[in-house]
């Protein structure tokens, strides 16, 4: 065949589309026994998007758009899935998606210019092309914990989730992790659980997620043209032409609020909640306005948790806001207001190691009938560095990215011809609305393999220098953002893995920028890379 995907979530959906639309032989490989990827795997209670519907959606068909009903603003896990689901069927993607098949290896042949991909099942695939739809947040992972395996009673992970779900009821559950997945979880296993007990390393920023039915009306403008909805997403920053399905661009604030007065601050908090913190020009580019935004969200976690001491514990200090993903949850804070609800600070006292029987911290020890994982990914890199990639002179990728991941634009990494990769390290990736992302990622693949066909090319790959040039870019656009500050321990880092490189691995340029410079490098014959 002419192009091996791997990965059916956005990403290799889409591709399998797009590249047979454009002639290519392609088939899809996933893992998973169904498609949707994220929307797949990540079951667990409380599951949803922090992208709204019309914004989180495919723009490729005109037809699909006009079809589908959106119900919810912020949609649920599960009416995602639904939507893939349909897209594929809709579309008769099927046939080219082999489901139940985790790639193993991918090896590149320098003498035919071909990859060799293997398999769990023992398949084999041949094909010049490979194009990585591996997903960013797909490398789930577990904390080394002294002990972790002697538990006795049931563990879960959040995304790895069983399809039939869990029932909580009467059962002491012990959560740890407090990042989007266990702040989602949250409420909806304290509904059901004897008691609850959240583990938590770092308080967590958490703003409201925009819950609720969608306006039929705002639906029924956003098909009247489509396209337009769609070009004002590809011209927004982050991908998203407004939150709530908003169809005007987002407007951004202008007031400082190191120039307002603490009681006009409040005033703000009054009327935004939680979001009054961020209702500022400055404080997303200054550290010390950043405290202050930091000083409101606080406030506002105060006015909301009864007890004075936990409200404490769930303040974040000591980093600022925006370094992190921003976690969207509903009724997070509120949960700890009930008596079945106990937060675990450890900063007073860490996990020492997983019993038999619960977990012993520095606090005592919390007997418990079920432990659940909400500790993240090894993010952006994790899924690709866990295949055998080799590309030239047999070099595995995960060594030659072993200072950190090194992409021209994302795309691609010198010594790995004709290899891909889809939102990968290197572009706005997680930094942006995903969808927006994988479609732009995917039209440029497609694009760039037309390329070559009818240039008798067949092989494509970056130039060092251009690849150099790149990285040192990503890295300068970042430097002073909250993403880099000293006090900054994200996933955007690789700081939640033990020994991975601390290097930036979106680019934090922008979605615009990012499509100007992809755009303009295809224009130029693609610029930076070698075509034989």
């Amino acid at each position: 065949m002419d192009v091996v995907v791997v990965g059916a979530g956005f990403g290799g959906i889409f591709a399998v589309y797009h590249l047979r639309e454009l002639g290519f032989s392609v088939r899809a490989l996933e893992m998973g026994d169904g498609v949707g990827g994220t929307w797949y795997w990540n079951r667990y209670p409380g599951a949803r998007c922090d992208v709204p519907s019309l914004e989180y959606s495919y723009g490729f068909s005109k037809e699909l758009q006009l079809e589908w009903e959106w119900t919810e603003i912020m949609p649920a896990r599960e009416e995602i899935e639904d939507y893939l689901n349909h897209v594929v069927d809709r579309f008769d993607l099927r046939r080219d998606i082999q489901l139940g098949t985790r790639v193993t290896a991918a090896t590149f042949d320098e003498a035919t210019s071909r990859w060799l991909v293997e398999t769990d099942t023992g398949d084999r695939f041949l094909a010049p092309f490979v194009v990585m739809a591996t997903g960013c947040l797909s490398a789930p992972v577990l904390p080394d914990i002294a002990g972790r395996d002697s538990f006795e009673g049931a563990v879960y992970q959040t995304s790895l989730w069983p399809k039939d779900g869990v029932d909580f009821t009467g059962l002491r559950v012990g959560l740890i992790g407090t990042g989007s997945s266990g702040v989602q979880a949250t409420p909806e296993i304290a509904r059901e659980a004897e008691h609850l007990y959240v583990f938590q390393r770092s308080a967590v920023y958490s703003f409201p997620a925009f819950r609720g039915m969608i306006d039929q009306e705002l639906q029924r403008k956003f098909k009247e043209n489509p396209d337009e909805f769609r070009r004002q997403q590809r011209q927004a920053f982050a991908g998203v032409a407004g939150f709530g399905g908003a169809l005007g661009p987002a407007q951004l604030p202008e007031r400082k609020i190191l120039e307002t007065p603490w009681e006009e601050q409040l005033e703000v908090l009054d009327e935004q909640g939680f979001w009054g913190a961020r209702a500022w020009a400055d404080v997303l580019v200054d550290l010390e306005a950043n405290e202050a935004g930091a000083e409101l969200f606080r406030e506002m976690i105060r006015r909301t948790v009864d007890a004075p001491d936990i409200a404490e514990k769930l303040s974040p200090r000591g980093y600022p806001i925006g370094c992190k993903r921003l976690v969207f949850g509903v009724d997070y804070y509120e949960a700890f207001n009930r008596d079945n609800v106990t937060c675990v600070d450890l900063r007073l006292g860490a996990i020492e190691s997983i019993t038999p029987t619960g977990i012993q911290t520095g606090q005592g020890h919390f007997d418990l009938d079920v432990i659940v994982f909400a500790t993240g990914f090894d993010a952006m890199t994790g899924a690709l560095n866990r295949i055998d990639i080799r590309g030239r002179d047999g070099t595995l990728l995960r060594d030659a990215w072993a200072e950190g991941a090194r992409t021209y634009l994302g795309l691609q990494s010198v010594g790995f011809p004709n290899l891909f990769t889809v939102t990968g390290p290197g572009s706005p990736s997680v930094l942006a609305n995903m969808v927006v992302g994988v479609e732009q990622h995917v039209e440029w693949i497609g694009n760039c393999l037309v390329y070559l066909r009818d240039h008798g090319y067949g092989t494509i790959e970056p130039t060092p220098e251009a690849q150099d040039e790149w990285v040192e870019h990503v890295n300068e656009v970042a430097k002073g953002t909250m993403y880099t500050a000293a006090t900054c321990n994200s996933w955007y880092l690789g700081a939640n893995i033990p020994g991975k490189p601390r290097i930036f691995l979106p680019y934090v340029g922008g979605l615009p920028a990012y499509i100007e410079k992809t755009d303009a490098v295809a224009a130029a014959g693609y610029e930076g890379f070698t075509l034989g």
